[in-house]
């Protein structure tokens, strides 16, 4: 089945690349293909399992289950796996009108709010236990990112004031204490009191990361289109700005990854799956600001990063790897990587026209639906070995929620 499938995708894939004057006929056959799967697997997969595999009938949602769908009732709550169960509800619901996903968008909502909202310090606490008590109390941008880009997500699909309250508030707290006025950015990671955690070890510690100031972008764009306030679209902008110099190796067109302080980059990284997720959401947000200077200001630098992360990262079978380090390439592939490069290819293919970026996205969809989507049990794998048999990980845990691959999906039903 496994390798039909392959032989079928790599079948399609030539007529694409190779069909000449009909290459925009069979695209547009492919194009209507790939809308039928992305939502078939929206709706029959993804959004399944999380509704019936995840909810915790003891409130919100299990903080684990394992790749066979066993719950682990005990496991600690993430604030980042709670908001993208939110995202991903709220954005079905927005889609599809089912009112099934409203109920679990508010679900996630309300218990966002009532637990993983600090309302003695402010922002987002990092995990509760499996009673919803703060376990984690450690403040990391990026959760309350998450949080804010949830909470915009469910106001806009919804209309709950509360969320957005929530939502400008998490906003405001992080104005307070994360940004940097003097270099601009967002710190990683403070105490529960915002005070900055001590350095433990030799090893300078990466204060500003790439991939916070990613998920602060991703933030404030949707919080910016429900709630336009004059500061948040300047800090928008900024990073934007941020992502055309300081974090970018114009040599090496990637981005940086850990950094100091002043952007003094810590450690040599090339991370495949953040350069191309960068490339569109940089794309996406200049559309959101409707500024035209900007998006063509932008344009070589989006087909640069996707290029890069393409030729350095992408196998013979279409899959994208992790990432690179002085250690070299790690030898495995996780399904975020894959749902950023399929979005991101898209992008790519919208903004020049060249099928070829088409085909990869539609190659790499190949591989997902081969090695990733579990049709028996339901879900997606999170990792993928070499030897392409999947990794013994949880298909949710902390960092793995139904955000990538639901968003990737959403995203080829609107561009496609």
């Amino acid at each position: 089945m496994k390798h039909s499938l392959l032989l079928a995708v790599s079948f399609s894939l030539a007529i694409v690349l190779n069909a000449g004057a009909q290459s925009k006929g069979a695209t547009k056959d492919l194009t209507d293909e790939f809308k039928r799967e992305a939502e078939t697997v929206l709706t029959e997969n993804i959004l399944p399992f999380w509704m019936e595999k995840v909810t915790d009938p003891a409130g919100g949602f299990y903080g684990t289950v394992m790749n066979d769908g066993t719950a682990v009732p005990q496991a600690p709550k993430s604030a980042v796996m709670n908001a993208r169960v939110l995202w991903a509800f709220s954005r079905a619901y927005r889609q599809f009108g089912n009112e099934s996903y409203r109920e679990t968008a508010d679900r996630a909502a309300d218990y966002y709010i009532q637990h993983f909202i600090d309302r003695e310090f402010g922002g987002s606490v990092w995990s509760v236990s499996a009673e919803g008590e703060v376990k984690d109390g450690t403040k990391q941008s990026y959760a309350s990112a998450f949080g804010i880009y949830g909470l915009a997500e469910h106001y806009r699909a919804t209309g709950s004031q509360a969320s957005l309250d929530a939502a400008i508030a998490l906003y405001r707290t992080l104005e307070e204490h994360s940004y940097d006025s003097v270099n601009g950015g967002y710190f990683e990671t403070f105490t529960r009191e915002w005070s900055k955690p001590v350095p433990r070890g030799r090893r300078p510690v990466a204060t500003k990361t790439m991939n916070t100031q990613i998920n602060m972008m991703k933030a404030y764009s949707p919080l910016y289109q429900v709630w336009p306030d004059k500061v948040l679209r300047k800090r928008i902008t900024e990073l934007m700005d941020l992502f055309r110099t300081k974090l970018y190796d114009v040599e090496g067109k990637h981005l940086l990854v850990n950094c100091d302080d002043e952007w003094n980059s810590l450690e040599e990284i090339h991370y495949y799956g953040h350069d191309i997720e960068a490339a569109w959401l940089l794309s996406e947000t200049a559309g959101i600001l409707k500024d035209r200077k900007l998006k063509k200001a932008i344009k070589q630098q989006v087909i640069d990063l996707t290029d890069e992360a393409i030729a350095s990262g992408l196998t013979e079978e279409g899959a994208m790897k992790d990432e690179k380090t002085s250690r070299g390439i790690r030898e495995r592939y996780s399904w975020w990587s894959q749902c950023e490069t399929i979005t991101g290819c898209i992008n790519a293919w919208q903004i020049t026209g060249d099928t070829k970026y088409f085909g990869t996205a539609w190659k790499n969809w190949g591989f997902v639906q081969t090695y990733f989507i579990d049709n028996e049990t339901g879900g997606w794998y999170k990792t993928i070995n070499k030897d392409c048999t999947p990794a013994n990980e949880p298909k949710a845990n902390e960092w793995h929620g139904p955000y990538h691959n639901s968003n990737m999906l959403f995203e080829l039903l609107e561009r496609l």
